[in-house]
């Protein structure tokens, strides 16, 4: 028995790290695509350079993992208010 629940307790750690990691790509693509339609001429010299071209990637990253915390972290909150009643 004690090995069953150790089973179902790494089986849904792995599941919950698969959402996670989904969760992630999907809002990282979402604010890279947002991001697309900021002018970053008005802050940056060349956008179109490379170094242009990271700086919009790690705004998308940052952007993105905030996202996605505060998106994992709303679920988990709804997920623990059955327990109040």
């Amino acid at each position: 028995m004690d090995s069953n629940l150790k089973n179902n307790l790494v089986g849904s750690m792995g599941v919950s790290g698969l959402i996670s990691i989904i969760v992630s790509l999907i809002c990282i693509g979402l604010s890279w695509w947002a991001l697309q339609n900021l002018k970053l001429d008005l802050f940056i010299r060349f956008p179109k350079s490379a170094q242009g071209k990271l700086l919009h990637l790690l705004l998308a990253i940052v952007l993105g993992h905030f996202v996605a915390k505060f998106l994992l972290d709303y679920l988990s909150w709804s997920q623990m208010v059955k327990y109040m009643f």
